[in-house]
């Protein structure tokens, strides 16, 4: 089901970040958002994620959703080991799958550091493995690249791709040459600077 958002209007401190937002989110298909910093999209993706109430509008087709983010942040739990953080997303997950992925973005051998021994770029690797590795309907990806370099974005978003097959995704980066690694695959594009 598509998720549809209409004359969607929501504000902080008197300030209008989206006022009569109307928009929709094809399912299955990859989205891209677009706009400058400070435009509301991430205001947008924690409407969409139920971190926020709407002022006014409606939003159908996102109940009963199962929602996979990619915080801007990594958020892991520094003391725990990287499978740990990756286990917190669900308990049916069993090691092989988890050895599995880490392999495929360049980190088996990380399995069992705790997070706060991590560069930069493995904790942002091992949040984006934890929200792969849930069973989602929904994924929102809110700059889920920064800090990787050019060879292990394509190994991640090649990753990325084997998980999102018949998946609707939201995505917002700053870095549009990002979007030629999901060659092969529609891509629409929400210029929200023009819609909000």
């Amino acid at each position: 089901m598509d998720i549809v958002l209409k004359k969607v209007c929501k504000s902080y401190n008197n300030e209008i970040i989206l006022k009569d937002y109307d928009y929709v989110f094809k399912e299955n298909q990859i989205t891209y958002i677009k706009g400058k910093s400070g435009s509301g999209k991430t205001t947008l993706l924690r409407v969409l994620m139920g971190f926020e109430s709407i002022d006014k509008g409606t939003i159908e087709g996102i109940d009963n959703k199962r929602i996979s983010t990619v915080f801007q942040e990594d958020r892991l739990c520094e003391n725990l080991s990287v499978m740990a953080n990756i286990k917190l997303v669900s308990s049916n997950l069993n090691d092989s799958n988890i050895e599995e992925a880490l392999d495929k973005v360049g980190m088996k051998d990380c399995k069992n550091k705790p997070a706060k021994e991590l560069s930069g770029g493995m904790k942002r690797r091992a949040a984006i493995l934890r929200a792969l590795l849930y069973e989602f309907d929904l994924l929102i990806l809110d700059e889920p690249f920064k800090g990787l370099d050019i060879n292990t974005k394509k190994s991640v978003i090649n990753f990325i791709k084997q998980k999102i097959k018949d998946k609707t995704v939201i995505i917002v980066t700053h870095d549009m040459e990002e979007l030629d690694y999901f060659n092969g695959l529609k891509i629409n594009i929400c210029d929200f600077e023009k819609l909000v």
